[in-house]
C-alpha cells in the first residue's frame, strides 16, 4: 500500500495536465484580448467611413 502512495506522490503526470490546462488558457485569455480590441478598432473604423458616406 505505501508503494501506491509513494508512487501516487513522485508521479508528475497530473502537474504536467495542469500546466498544459493553464497555458491553454492562458493563450485563450490572450486571444480573446487580441480580437476584442481589434473588433472595436474595425467597429469605430467602419462608423467612421458610414458617417463620411
Amino acid at each position: 500500500m505505501s508503494k501506491i502512495v509513494k508512487n501516487f506522490i513522485v508521479s508528475e503526470e497530473g502537474a504536467t495536465a495542469v500546466e498544459y490546462g493553464l497555458l491553454a488558457a492562458l493563450i485563450a485569455v490572450v486571444i480573446i484580448a487580441a480580437v476584442t480590441s481589434v473588433g472595436q478598432h474595425l467597429r469605430s473604423m467602419f462608423f467612421n467611413i458610414a458617417n463620411h458616406l
